[in-house]
């Protein structure tokens, strides 16, 4: 029993020491992890040397054949294909025959500027991106920066908005990231005077469309230009802003996907990377509002000389009271004051630099007499203060300013004056802003201090199924090839730990600590000992349940039925003239019975100190 008792508590022991030294061992691995990484750089040279003492060539050789056998595979590859239409568009670009043919440069000039930088003299090109994954793959590139740039195309057949939907997309990516700039799209009116030679920034469009920034403030514009049908004029409408963080889209360098739809029932969207980024309507969501008010306040109207406006006046019968003492100062000194022991009254606070020299070139009949710059006095450290000791100023408790009369309501106020609405002169109402001017041309016309702006996969089209299946086989190709280039989730967190060592750290608690955690809360609890555990020690045992009471009961009872009968006994023997040998040893085999417990419960509550009884000799 003891042996066994002991083993049970070894086996505690030694499960609690194997718990501890795993979060030891985990943490230490942790530490080694950065403390190796950090000394790998520092070390480089010294283990290649080591290894080439260390290693023959034979070896060398079977190191070779392993690392190229081991080596992983290549990224898959993603094969490019010009995207073809689907359905009728009235414009598609894709630039992979790799020439500008059908685009036209402007030479035009910009008014009110300097004739050094009026001129569109921007640089445009076809080619590859910088870091394509798809070799083939051609855009339009905004070669140079800080100039004016502007290309346009002309359009299949003019596009006219009657009753289907309107779908212009594009693709922009930002090689070199953006300082300042646009990369939006311009939908040409068409218009008698329409010249793509000389296309420029007051020619005259539609829809403005695209990413532009400026400073940190990142833009998408949906712009249309409305026209008055009273006056003939037009006026553009800005859509509101989007709720969505644009900012990665300027900064990523990726290729992302702009798509504009336009519904005939006024309704509009705006995606990118085909998600929703915005959305709502030509009537309720443009600023200015398409429709003016009906009414508007009288411009002639003026407010009469009588308005009162005053909601609260002064009480006219309101006096000062003869006490108040309007001289009287908000500050005063404090007469309790005490000047503090040690103060320097005969120190300044500031002393001439000792160490200071004039500088070589300092001329006295140019720059003046020269003076040390002034410094603190070192004396003033370690005293309280320095200079002539001043009494500090308190609040003045008699201090009441100027007096002034309570406010009272004023019994004559009128209200704030507004002028009277009258009916609105200009007012119109068009239920149908759709309806805009057709557009016969695309266009770019564009200021960037970056360079390098890539466009690609231009269409407009009537149909959304169409120009899903263009951007699947334009943006959807690249996108596949990017990810397919990418490292996964490790390499990507082994790439971060590369430049980041603590992440070494961070890696290994978040994946150890989770594990020892269950297996520390699922394998710690605590064993509850058996009965016969319970009988190897004299010491107080905690409360069983009630079966286990009712079988020590049950055993005490037939314990002392026994002692009665043993008792019975003896005394009929003594009084038998039997012989005494045998009596004798009639009474040692009764006293032996008695010593020797029935059974494991008897055992139990024999030995438990509450119920344990003196032994007969």
């Amino acid at each position: 029993m003891i042996t066994g008792s002991c083993r049970s508590y070894q086996s505690v022991l030694k499960n609690m020491e194997l718990k501890w030294l795993l979060c030891v061992t985990l943490l230490a691995l942790g530490i080694l992890a950065v403390q190796a990484h950090d000394m790998d750089e520092d070390n480089d040279a010294d283990d290649v040397v080591d290894i080439e003492d260390d290693l023959d060539d034979g070896i060398e050789e079977v190191e070779e054949s392993k690392s190229e056998t081991s080596s992983p595979p290549p990224a898959p590859k993603v094969t490019y294909r010009p995207p073809v239409p689907t359905g009728e568009v009235y414009f598609a670009e894709s630039f992979d025959k790799g020439t500008l043919d059908g685009w036209i440069l402007s030479r035009a000039k910009k008014d009110d500027t300097d004739d050094e930088i009026a001129k569109y003299d921007g640089k445009w090109e076809v080619q590859d991106m910088k870091e394509t994954k798809l070799p083939g793959d051609k855009g339009l590139v905004m070669v140079t920066r800080a100039k004016h740039h502007a290309i346009s195309s002309k359009l299949s057949k003019p596009f006219v908005f009657d009753t289907k939907p309107l779908i212009i997309q594009y693709e922009v990516n930002f090689q070199n990231g953006i300082e300042c700039g646009g990369a939006y799209v311009k939908l040409l009116s068409k218009t008698p005077e329409l010249n793509l030679d000389q296309f420029h920034d007051k020619t005259p469009y539609t829809i403005m469309f695209g990413p532009d920034k400026c400073g940190e403030d990142y833009k998408l514009h949906f712009i249309f230009r409305h026209k008055n049908p009273k006056t003939g004029k037009y006026e553009e409408k800005h859509a509101k802003r989007p709720d969505a963080d644009l900012k990665t889209y300027f900064t990523d360098k990726k290729t992302h996907l702009y798509t504009l739809v336009l519904n005939p029932d006024n309704s509009f969207e705006i995606l990118v990377d085909q998600t929703v980024v915005n959305s709502g309507n030509l009537l309720n969501d443009m600023s200015p509002p398409v429709n003016p008010p009906r009414e508007i306040e009288d411009p002639n109207d003026q407010k009469p000389e009588d308005w009162d406006e005053r909601p609260k006046i002064p009480d006219p019968d309101a006096v000062k009271p003869d006490d108040w003492d309007e001289d009287a100062p908000a500050k005063i000194a404090d007469e309790n004051a005490v000047k503090p022991e040690g103060w320097l009254d005969d120190e300044p606070e500031y002393v001439a630099d000792p160490d200071a020299e004039k500088p070589e070139d300092w001329d006295e009949d140019m720059d003046g007499e020269w003076e040390a710059p002034q410094i603190a006095n070192p004396k003033c450290e370690t005293a309280p203060g320095c200079g002539a000791w001043q009494r500090p100023m308190i609040d003045n408790p008699n201090y009441k300013g100027k007096w002034k009369p309570p406010m009272i309501d004023n019994v004559n106020y009128q209200g704030i004056w507004k002028p009277r609405k009258i009916p609105n002169p200009d007012f119109f109402e068009d239920l149908e802003p759709f309806k805009m001017t057709p557009f016969s041309a695309v266009g770019l016309e564009l200021w960037s201090m970056t360079s390098d702006i890539f466009f690609d996969n231009f269409i407009i089209c009537t149909e959304r199924a169409v120009a899903d299946d263009w951007a699947s086989d334009g943006w959807g190709l690249k996108k596949a090839a990017d990810g397919a280039a990418e490292p996964g989730v490790v390499g990507q967190m082994m790439a971060a730990a590369e430049e980041r060592p603590w992440l070494w750290v961070v890696y290994i608690l978040t994946v150890a600590l989770p594990v020892f955690l269950v297996v520390l809360f699922c394998c710690s609890g605590k064993k509850q000992p058996s009965a016969a555990e319970y009988k190897k020690t004299d010491a107080p045992q905690p409360d069983v349940v009630d079966d286990e009471k009712e079988e020590k009961d049950k055993g005490e009872k037939e314990e002392e039925e026994e002692e009665e009968d043993a008792n019975e006994e003896k005394l009929e023997k003594q009084k038998s003239d039997a012989d005494l040998g045998s009596a004798s040893q009639e009474e040692e085999e009764e006293e032996e019975e008695d010593r020797k417990p029935a059974s494991e419960e008897e055992e139990t509550v024999n030995r438990s100190p509450r119920n344990r009884k003196p032994r007969k000799d």
